[in-house]
């Protein structure tokens, strides 16, 4: 079975002989890997100045980026990140892999429509909105899921992915960044359009996002994603209970406590590892992965750690 076939087959929630799959959102030790910088990463301020050939050359070097570090650490999922930032280079770039792979994996871009968190400077406008202009924010946050689904669309039509990685940040510590009335108003109902809208395509869709969930949890799975992506530990979300409620309707990636991996000792880090393949395995559709990122500064030696207990007790057939 494919990478491909066994990523999608834990998204479908279906009985999967042998490891449960594994992948990271990002991988960003890519030079201490492979000796190169990690796509997101480069700048391409002088991208139209390059000659046919030199673009070329880029492309190449990013699909093997993807490539290699899929291969060495048995990702089963790709993320194309937009960059260089044009929809034709993320076409190209997959093209490529799919040239050098043979439909080895599952291909996927991040796509997502809906409000995130607002920085610092927007918060203030963004409240004064919805008290004072809710009818337009509705009508941007319909034009931004409009836009969404047609720049999709166009990946779509060209064969480049499988699926989407929704990455906007909803929460913070302690909880979403709106009241679940106030979410379940400017969020829920434009989530849920932009992934019916990905699985008319024939995508599948991941909805991520860091801190607290467990107020809008089932607002997330009344949008209808494939996986919840995340479920993070420092907050106290529990794979456990998060499996108990709600692992029978969609499957769950992550909670492997990637914010700590550079401080535990390396006896806590493997029972963070042991935690979430105990109770995210039973019942089908889980999928191996930290609580966010393989991030700049952490040691490449600790994440090869966690690998190595995934791999020798991460089968669902043991």
């Amino acid at each position: 079975m494919k990478q491909k076939e066994r990523f999608i087959r834990a998204l479908e929630r279906k009985p999967l002989p042998g490891r449960v799959p594994h992948f990271e959102l990002v991988f960003f030790l890519t030079m201490e890997a492979f000796g190169k910088l990690h796509p997101y990463h480069r700048h391409y301020h002088q991208w139209d100045q390059m000659l046919k050939k030199e673009r070329h050359l880029h492309r190449n070097d990013i699909a093997d980026v993807h490539i290699e570090t899929a291969r060495r650490f048995e990702h089963s999922a790709i993320i194309i990140h937009s960059n260089p930032p044009r929809l034709e280079e993320t076409i190209q770039i997959s093209e490529i892999i799919r040239e050098k792979t043979g439909d080895e994996y599952f291909l996927m871009t991040e796509g997502d429509g809906t409000f995130p968190i607002p920085n610092g400077n927007t918060m203030l406008d963004f409240a004064s909105r919805m008290a004072d202009d809710p009818e337009g924010l509705h009508r941007e946050a319909d034009k931004k899921i409009t836009g969404m689904l047609a720049r999709i669309e166009t990946l779509v039509r060209a064969k480049a992915i499988d699926g989407v990685a929704m990455n906007a940040d909803y929460c913070f510590n302690n909880g979403p960044f709106l009241s679940p009335s106030m979410f379940s108003e400017f969020i829920t109902p434009y989530l849920a359009r932009q992934i019916q809208g990905y699985r008319d395509m024939g995508l599948y869709s991941i909805k991520h996002s860091d801190g607290n969930i467990m107020p809008i949890l089932d607002q997330l799975l009344e949008a209808g994603p494939d996986a919840l992506h995340s479920l993070d530990p420092q907050v106290g979300v529990d794979i456990a209970e998060v499996k108990r409620r709600v692992g029978h309707r969609v499957c769950l990636i992550g909670n492997v406590n990637c914010g700590l991996l550079q401080t535990l000792t390396d006896e806590e880090a493997a029972e963070s590892v042991r935690y979430c393949l105990r109770h995210g395995m039973p019942g089908d559709g889980y999928i191996f992965s930290t609580s966010n990122c393989i991030y700049t500064g952490l040691h490449l030696e600790r994440y090869e750690q966690i690998l190595e207990i995934w791999r020798k007790e991460g089968n669902a057939d043991v």
